[in-house]
């Protein structure tokens, strides 16, 4: 049985974060189900590009648990994944079973409103610093707290989905996937 991971779109979702995570822990061997919050419809992300999403969230839940759950950032995406239920149960769920829950740019936002990982070493996009109080804020690229990982935005969308690979799959895998993409 090989490793499952969830990556959690809305509309508004930041597109290079979200394919560059889905990218690369594929590349990983990772199975990825790419689920749409609100239906199995087509999500359009932050800069328009639009993505067709494997299954609708309640339809990928039941093919779980996920050895990693990932929010990509976007603000619009964000505050949907933050004002979900459905998304609270799958977080606290993950959480209590001690699994990876990745988060990316604005997508910390969804972590606080849903109480994941409160006094846990997190980071964001640097505009929402300041609404992550509760949480030990650190500005590197990416920030591994236990099963929580974060990272800045964008441009650390690759550093952050090999640290995904890596809590999933463990260093050798990371190494592996890396390297043919030229990347350290």
């Amino acid at each position: 049985m090989g490793f499952k991971a969830l990556v959690l779109l809305a509309d508004g979702a930041e597109e290079m974060e979200a394919v560059i995570a889905i990218d690369v822990m594929r590349r990983a061997e990772i199975s990825v189900t790419v689920a749409g919050l609100t239906s199995a419809g087509t999500v359009t992300c932050s800069r328009q590009v639009k993505i067709v999403p494997d299954a609708d969230l309640a339809t990928a839940i039941q093919n779980g648990p996920y050895d990693a759950i990932v929010m990509p950032g976007g603000l619009q995406g964000a505050n949907a994944l933050a004002k979900a239920q459905s998304v609270k149960e799958i977080l606290l769920e993950q959480d209590k079973a001690n699994r990876v829950i990745g988060a990316i740019c604005a997508a910390p936002i969804a972590l606080k409103a849903h109480g994941i990982g409160f006094g846990k070493n997190i980071t964001s996009y640097p505009s929402l610093k300041e609404r992550m109080e509760g949480y030990a804020y650190g500005e590197a690229c990416v920030v591994k707290d236990g099963n929580l990982i974060t990272s800045r935005g964008p441009g650390t969308a690759f550093e952050f989905a090999l640290s995904l690979v890596d809590a999933v799959c463990g260093k050798e895998i990371r190494d592996r996937v890396a390297t043919p993409m030229l990347l350290e």
